[in-house]
């Protein structure tokens, strides 16, 4: 999961977005000041393990 962090004018907006390519593709747009961040929970490994299987 990747999430785009924006501050602007004293607020802070966070939009989520399932693909890398996606959230960049949208952070390139925004002007505000911004941070994108890929978040990896500790069990991701094995919900990939378990869509193999």
């Amino acid at each position: 999961m990747w999430i785009i962090t924006i501050y602007s004018k004293g607020n802070i907006r966070m939009f989520e977005f399932e693909s890398e390519k996606e959230a960049r593709k949208h952070f390139n747009t925004i002007q505000e000041s911004k941070i994108i961040s890929n978040i990896i929970y500790y069990n991701d490994h094995l919900l990939e393990k378990a869509k193999i299987e």
